[in-house]
């Protein structure tokens, strides 16, 4: 990895394929959270799975309370760079690690009693805040299954047939998460599966954790919504309300810059880019989701269609069908969108492929590289 220089350079002059972070809309993004924030006494904190840019996290700092964290790594990244609360909550603690993630956290969420046996007497000592993960059993998912931490057979969070009430004693508060890319609606349909199953207990509590996957930052989200249900939850149970969401924090603060390579037929036009789907956006066949393009539409949309794939040999690495005004051809340059969120932290080096440069697009409209990446990025994790 090489680090990048504060040289400015424009847009049209970054080497592809590079991840550019737009600090403008991250700025904006920020700006809506911290109206929540004081519009309610609530504290946001970043959920690092989705974006781990470090190099934003002192501008993000100073709009939001801290971050979340998932493990050892994100734990000490958090603690590091933002310096400010650190929460960690993992489905199961490793005993050779729990002393380190102690020494991060301010606050450990443990997924099950068996884990709060376990670790609690540690946290304790320490003098950490000590939460617990509860799984309300209410699927708002229609979508991505994948995403549910309340499917059937989950192994995220404590249900209420498992919940153990008098082992109470040294726990401060309850979390759950149960939204991905969701309206405030979901929220509050969870909220009364919470209160129905979990109520009584949350009144021994200090703080009460909403999770993440809650869209505040996509147009249209029913803000007013969230309010209410952080008031309500504020006011009935006298406890300190937590958001971690991760996607609002940089939604749509992001791109990821590509060339085409190659153009060809195969029963229709294809174009070869040097991005991968595989590699840079694996979500792309996770969930799956088709990204969005710059200048581009769905097929029929605009008179050229081309099907874009990735330069790796998987015959799985395809982005998606494309629409444009005018041929693509080799040396063409794309612009997908809102590549901000679960790219960097989850991108790979199949096949050799380079990960591709992190750039800052300052408000000025130029740009700084932040991070290289060469051979030996590749070699060294192999």
């Amino acid at each position: 990895m090489i680090m990048g220089n504060n040289k400015k350079i424009k847009k049209e002059e970054l080497k592809t394929p590079c991840y550019v972070i737009q600090k403008a809309v991250l700025m904006e993004n920020l700006r809506q959270l911290k109206e929540i924030r004081e519009k309610t006494g609530c504290k946001i904190l970043l959920a690092q799975k989705a974006f781990s840019m470090y190099e934003m996290y002192p501008l993000i700092g100073e709009y939001l309370d801290g971050a979340t964290a998932s493990g050892l790594y994100e734990a000490r990244l958090g603690r590091e760079e933002m310096k400010k609360e650190n929460h960690v909550y993992a489905p199961a603690f490793r005993e050779d690690e729990i002393d380190e993630i102690l020494s991060y956290s301010d606050h450990i969420v443990f997924n099950s009693f068996s884990q709060l046996e376990k670790f609690g007497p540690k946290a304790v000592k320490a003098k950490k805040s000590i939460g617990l993960r509860i799984n309300p059993e209410c699927s708002t998912q229609e979508e991505h299954a994948i995403y549910d931490p309340c499917a059937p057979g989950s192994r995220l969070g404590i249900t209420r047939q498992q919940f153990r009430p008098e082992m109470l004693k040294y726990v401060d508060g309850l979390h759950f998460h149960t939204l991905c890319e969701q309206d405030s609606d979901d929220l509050k349909k969870t909220l009364d599966a919470v209160e129905e199953k979990f109520g009584t207990w949350m009144y021994q509590m200090k703080w009460i954790n909403f999770g993440g996957g809650h869209h505040i930052t996509r147009p249209g989200y029913d803000k007013e919504t969230l309010i209410d249900c952080i008031r309500h939850v504020q006011d009935t149970y006298g406890v300190e309300v937590y958001l971690e969401p991760g996607e609002a924090v940089a939604l749509n603060a992001g791109t990821l810059l590509t060339t085409v390579l190659e153009v060809g037929e195969n029963g229709m036009p294809f174009a070869i880019l040097d991005t991968s789907a595989a590699c840079h956006m694996p979500d792309v066949l996770e969930m799956p989701y088709r990204p969005p393009l710059k200048d581009s539409g769905k097929p029929g949309e605009k008179m050229y269609c081309y099907r874009l794939g990735g330069p790796t040999c998987l015959a799985g690495d395809i982005i998606g069908d494309y629409a444009f005004d005018q041929p693509l051809h080799a040396g063409k340059r794309l612009e997908f969108q809102d590549m901000a969120i679960y790219s960097m932290v989850k991108n790979n080096t199949f096949n050799g492929m380079r990960l591709p440069d992190i750039v800052v697009e300052e408000e000025d409209g130029n740009c700084r590289v932040v991070r290289s990446f060469g051979y030996e990025d590749f070699k060294m994790r192999l």
